[in-house]
């Protein structure tokens, strides 16, 4: 049975809120962590442009700040197909309003040994081509449920990722629009060695003590944002996020700072 709403036809504020807030520290790796239309309903065009300040860190587990100026780019075709800076690549095979699902092409962006003198004699981790999966499910116009799966990621191309979460906004007042997420992010060994780990060879260039990381939850992230309706199709959104590195990832060396707070502001266009 279908719910008796449309999620998607949401004014444009209540799509790009969603990808905000979910995807706050989209420059450090977890660009692609969700997909989200935005505002596009089957069978109709959604094209967006913009611009995003981000505020966090120089890698995951960093006490070092790391800060960004972003474009945005998102263009989700009539027939399934999208491409742009939040979503990869892909195809949504769903026709329901209340579902998304499909397959998509995604970039690893990995980590630069130069990023932070504490990443001093750990290499580079290359950028990688991912591919992978997606599954999101809107109970309400408020509440919507996301899943994706990418696989590629790390030195030896076998990184795998699987993010499951949560997204709520709700209107507060004509123009505004307030979020709340919560997300987790479990990685297979591959991805946990190559991002966490410290092999013999780099304990000798870098000081720190051989460390070999198993699978499991990477992390978990709280997030809030604020989003303002500028115009029918100008928006601005603040969010918010707390993230928190769990088990094997919280216990690596280089996890200098388990818990951070990241942040992004966003001013995008609808076209």
């Amino acid at each position: 049975m279908k719910p008796a709403f449309a999620p998607r036809r949401l004014l444009p504020s209540a799509a790009l809120l969603a990808c905000l807030a979910a995807a706050t520290p989209a420059a450090f790796g977890q660009a692609f962590d969700v997909v989200r239309n935005f505002g596009a309903a089957p069978g109709e065009y959604g094209r967006w442009v913009g611009i995003a300040f981000v505020a966090g860190r120089a890698y995951q587990g960093s006490e070092e700040a790391r800060n960004l100026l972003l474009p945005q780019l998102e263009y989700q075709w009539a027939n399934g197909w999208f491409a742009g800076t939040s979503n990869g690549i892909g195809y949504n095979f769903s026709k329901d309003q209340a579902i998304d699902y499909g397959l998509r092409a995604t970039l690893d962006f990995g980590r630069s040994e130069s990023r932070s003198p504490a990443l001093a004699g750990m290499g580079d981790v290359n950028l990688r081509g991912e591919l992978g999966a997606f599954f999101n499910y809107s109970f309400s116009r408020e509440l919507v449920a996301t899943s994706s799966l990418r696989y590629g990621a790390g030195n030896s191309s076998n990184g795998a990722l699987l993010n499951l979460g949560a997204t709520y906004s709700t209107a507060v007042a004509p123009n505004w629009r307030m979020g709340a997420g919560v997300s987790g992010t479990w990685a297979n060994q591959a991805y946990m060695e190559s991002y966490f780990g410290v092999t013999e060879a780099q304990s000798t260039t870098s000081g720190y003590a051989p460390y070999t990381p198993s699978a499991g939850l990477r992390d978990l992230r709280a997030s809030l944002s604020a989003t303002y309706l500028m115009s029918p199709r100008m928006v601005i959104t603040a969010a918010v996020s707390y993230d928190m590195l769990q088990g094997s990832a919280k216990d690596s060396p280089l996890s200098l700072q388990p818990n951070v707070f990241s942040g992004v502001v966003a001013l995008t266009y609808g076209f």
